[in-house]
Order: structure tokens, then C-alpha cells, then sequence
């Protein structure tokens, strides 16, 4: 077994070491519990990453890892371009972009008696959901091809949102260096009907509110507070995102043929950052954070409208947007020289820490709003970033819980109908457009998130900030 093979470095920290094609050690952040649960294959694959040209430091996954396309869920990995870095399709995932945003409202739990059914059937109503749904929009080629470009200001120009919402998202909202023409246009097909839609799987949107502050002074800046009702959305790039995945993973896996490139596993073909297959993948794949972006800001607009309509409540500021499944150029510092690195993370959460200059002004001072979603009816965090974690990560986090069980062991051990029952029995109202999806989603075929959390924060990847628990889940 490989888990045999791996050595503990430090309390949660287990390091797997170089052998054979290995480029880098391959590093995994978990306490005893979650490694006695971790599949062997997740180690497999993080062994193919840490052998892939040009990775840096060490292929690392997270506490919430689990086995996935070619990279694991969880994954994190570095490449540098000027020493033959590469860009992998299963280093980013399908659902480009996916991400969490969490809007705050001036509403306390108290102001929502007695008007939770209303409030899930109105947000049931104007948020579609679930397995191809499709949304109020329908854009020209013209207008994708602007959307793909603008992100998120894309959005707002459109009357989505206000100019504010830019400044607390991932890149100010836009991803530099989207080209649309590197899209195909089965991808843009399938999206010109999907924008403003949560889709399926787990993708939701909960209604919480603030249960625990761990730290007074950063909730406080973020403008949190016990009790405090907040909105999180979490989705990608659709159909889009989809397509592209899939569009440029079948060209890599040609160019490797080609190429006569050495590959562990097909699923892990990738191209060099400077070819032209890897110019190609890196503009669409932008195009694709740009489009999940939109999607969010459309939706979080969908959601204002319906607190306006309930509860008169003007505007719900947002707190941060972060993407989770996503490669980005950034400099880092490795053994104390500044290197601009292309940082894939599949199903991690970039978690900058203080003082890093692509932060929001407001939140310089406390590192990089993290948002962790939990398992449908557990809890969610608001984390923030660390300088340890820039040292140790590359600036990231976990994501979420991490399943421990796939859709179909979930389909089969748990019923839709009495999850929502038990739910219900917790004061959660549950929304969803199947009882298969729901099941798939149950809280058991994930892993402990306040675990997961736990793990980050004693690594000193991220700082806890706040506590959140669900009041309304609208699911696909």
C-alpha cells in the first residue's frame, strides 16, 4: 500500500518521498482520522503530479482530498513556466471556476420566523436549478463573446450588481487574458441559455446564519455578527466549463501522442504553459472564470431581488467571491527567490495571506477572505488566509467537506424524502429538484468540514473567523 510509504514531517503533515519519476515530494495535510479514510488512489495520483515537468515544491492536497480526473479533488500543484512548467485540463477540473460568494444582510435570525418556507420557495422559484436547467437570459454569440471577456463587470454593466461587488471578488471579477475565440462554440451552444442557473450535484444555495465567531476583530471588518443572516451561493461555468474541459483534455492527449510525451495516466495529458496548445487552454479556460463569474453576479442579483421583495432590504453587500477549481499566474517565493508560477488548484480555495497586494484594501490587514461550504445541512466557514500558508501551500486552503462516498454508494444507501424530513426536523427547509440529487448529497457521503477546517487552521494554512449554519438549502 502507499499510504505505507508515507512519512509524517510534522503534526498534520505527511510527505510521501521522492522515487522514481518524482520531480518534487508529494505532501498531504491530514490528521489520523482523515488518513486512515484517504483512498490509495488519491495517493497514486498526487505520485503522477509530483512527477509531472517543471512542478515546484511539492504536489500537495488538502484534508478534504478525494480521487478525482487525473489531479486529486483537493490538489494543488505549481508549475514555472521557464523550467517546462505545464498546464493540465485535470489539474483544473470541468466545473472551471466553481466557487463559493457570500452575501451579508442586516437581518438577524429572529427576522426570518416564521417566513423560512416563503423565502425557500421564492428563492426555489427565481434561481433555477438542477440537471440542465436553464435561466431567464438568452445571449447572442456577440454578447457570450463579451461576457467570456468581462467577467463579472460584464454583469454589473448589464444592471447585475453594483461597481462595489467588483472590488470583493477574485481579480476584481475579471480574468485577464480570456480569449472567447479559443472556446468552441459547442461550449458557448450550451451556455447561451444556462447563465444565472446554480445547475446540479452540489451546487446550492443556503441561507445561513452566523452561529460562532472565533475572531471578534476580523468578523467585525467583515461586517459579521452572531446571529447575523447571511447568503452563500455556490456554482461554476456550467455547461461551458464543461465543454471546455473536455474540448482541450481530448487535444492534450492527442498533442502527448505526438509529442511521444511519457504520461503516468491519460487523464493527467497537459501541455507546456509556453506552446501553442497551452496559450490555447489558458485562454479559454480564463474565458470559463469569467463566465462562472457572471453566473455568480447574476444570480446574486436574482437573490437581492427576492430579499427586496420579502423583506425590503435594499442591498446585501458581498462579502468575497472565491473560485475553487482554477489555474492562475502568480509570484510566489521558493527557497527565497520571487518565481511567477502558474498555480493549479482543483477543488482548493486560494487563501492569500496579509498584505498581499491582489487583496481588497478592506481586507489587507486580515489575509484573504476563505469561504468553506459544508455538506448540505452542516456547517460553513468564513476563514481567512495566513502568510504560513503562502509558505507551506502557495496561498491556499481546502474547499469544502470532500466526499467519502461516491453519487452512486450515495443513491443507494440514503432516501431523498427522509433526509428532507430529518432536516426539517433541524429547522433547515430543504429545496430541491430531485430526491436522487438529494440523496447524493447527504451529509454522510462527506467528509467531518469542521474537521477538514480544523485541520487547515492547526497547519496554519488559514485562521477561523466565524461559523455558519444553514436555515434554507435550495439544491439542483
Amino acid at each position: 500500500m502507499l499510504k505505507a510509504k508515507l512519512k509524517q514531517v510534522d503534526k498534520y503533515i505527511y510527505e510521501y518521498p521522492v522515487e522514481a519519476l518524482m520531480q518534487v515530494p508529494a505532501r498531504i495535510f491530514a490528521d489520523q482520522d482523515i488518513l486512515a479514510d484517504l483512498e490509495d488512489k488519491v495517493i497514486h495520483q498526487l505520485v503522477n503530479v509530483a512527477s509531472l515537468p517543471g512542478i515546484v515544491g511539492a504536489a500537495l492536497a488538502m484534508p478534504d482530498v478525494h480521487s478525482g480526473y487525473g489531479f486529486p479533488i483537493g490538489g494543488v500543484a505549481a508549475f514555472d513556466p521557464g523550467a517546462g512548467g505545464i498546464i493540465s485540463g485535470g489539474g483544473v477540473g470541468f466545473d472551471i471556476a466553481c466557487g463559493v460568494r457570500t452575501l451579508r444582510t442586516p437581518l438577524s435570525l429572529k427576522d426570518l420566523k416564521a417566513r423560512e418556507e416563503l423565502l425557500a420557495d421564492e428563492l426555489f422559484r427565481t434561481i433555477p436549478a438542477g440537471v440542465g436547467s436553464r435561466g431567464k437570459l438568452k445571449l447572442s454569440l456577440k454578447e457570450m463573446d463579451k461576457l467570456l471577456s468581462e467577467g463579472a463587470s460584464w454583469a454589473v454593466k448589464k444592471g447585475f450588481g453594483v461597481e462595489e461587488d467588483l472590488e470583493f471578488i477574485e481579480e476584481k471579477g475579471v480574468a485577464q487574458g480570456a480569449r472567447p475565440d479559443f472556446v468552441s462554440a459547442k461550449a458557448k451552444q450550451r451556455q447561451e441559455a444556462e447563465m444565472g442557473t446554480l445547475g446540479s450535484g452540489n451546487h446550492y444555495l443556503e441561507v445561513q446564519v452566523v452561529k460562532e465567531i472565533y475572531d471578534v476583530k476580523k468578523a467585525q471588518l467583515m461586517g459579521l455578527g452572531l446571529n447575523q443572516v447571511v447568503v452563500s451561493i455556490h456554482c461554476g461555468s456550467r455547461g461551458l466549463g464543461h465543454q471546455i474541459g473536455t474540448d482541450y483534455m481530448r487535444e492534450m492527449v492527442l498533442a502527448a501522442k505526438k509529442s511521444g510525451y511519457f504520461l503516468a495516466d491519460r487523464e493527467l495529458a497537459f501541455a507546456p504553459i509556453y506552446s501553442k496548445l497551452g496559450e490555447q487552454y489558458l485562454g479559454a479556460m480564463r474565458a470559463g472564470i469569467n463566465c462562472a463569474l457572471a453566473n455568480r453576479q447574476i444570480i446574486t442579483h436574482w437573490v437581492r431581488e427576492v430579499f427586496k421583495r420579502i423583506f425590503g432590504s435594499e442591498v446585501l453587500p458581498l462579502l468575497y467571491d472565491v473560485s475553487h477549481n482554477t489555474c492562475r499566474e502568480e509570484v510566489h517565493e521558493v527557497k527565497g527567490k520571487k518565481r511567477v508560477l502558474f498555480v493549479h488548484r482543483k477543488g482548493a480555495t486560494r487563501a492569500f495571506g496579509p498584505g498581499h497586494p491582489e487583496l481588497p484594501l478592506k481586507y489587507r490587514p486580515i489575509g484573504q477572505p476563505v469561504l468553506i461550504g459544508g455538506s448540505m445541512g452542516t456547517s460553513s466557514y468564513v476563514l481567512v488566509g495566513t502568510k504560513k500558508g503562502m509558505e507551506l501551500s502557495f496561498g491556499s486552503a481546502c474547499h469544502g467537506a470532500g466526499r467519502v462516498m461516491s453519487r452512486n454508494q450515495a443513491k443507494k444507501s440514503f432516501s431523498g424524502r427522509e433526509l428532507i424530513a430529518s432536516l426539517a426536523q433541524k429547522g433547515i427547509v430543504i429545496r430541491g429538484h430531485s430526491w436522487r440529487g438529494l440523496a447524493e448529497e447527504a451529509p454522510l457521503a462527506y467528509k467531518d468540514v469542521t474537521r477538514v477546517v480544523e485541520v487547515c487552521a492547526q497547519v496554519g494554512l488559514v485562521e477561523k473567523v466565524a461559523r455558519l449554519e444553514p436555515v434554507v438549502v435550495v439544491k439542483g
